[in-house]
């Protein structure tokens, strides 16, 4: 009886992983965080989404321990607290015949046109001057 216990409540706490990864929202989030980190101007530009709609999931990944998050100035910043969640999201990928080269081609934060923020902006700038 205490070993079917023992793998109901493993079971359980792994499945709450895979609830929270369920929605492409979030996963499309932690592609666009990659690696480095994002501020929510960033995921804006990149995703299309309102900031709000964005605020919603990034406070349950935030909550759920999978990101982390700095303030900088008038920008808060995402960061995985993990990358092993990148490792699942490319291994779910490659269950449905998609490669890890476009999986990681999507895990780059770079700068973004549309993004306003110190990280993306000073590159453009400079691209921009002769």
């Amino acid at each position: 009886m205490k070993a079917n216990m023992d793998i109901l409540i493993l079971s359980e706490r792994i499945a709450q992983i895979f609830q929270l990864l369920s929605s492409p929202a979030r996963i499309a989030i932690l592609l666009t965080i990659g690696r480095g980190e994002a501020c929510v101007c960033h995921l804006e530009a990149v995703l299309g989404w309102r900031q709000a709609y964005l605020s919603q999931h990034l406070m349950t990944l935030r909550k759920a321990g999978l990101l982390q998050d700095r303030r900088e100035g008038r920008y808060v910043y995402y960061r995985l607290r993990d990358e092993a969640v990148l490792a699942l999201v490319g291994q779910a990928a490659e269950l449905n015949g998609i490669t890890p080269q476009n999986v990681d081609a999507l895990t780059n934060p770079n700068p973004h046109t549309r993004c306003e923020c110190p990280h993306c902006a000073p590159q453009f700038t400079a691209l921009l001057q002769p």
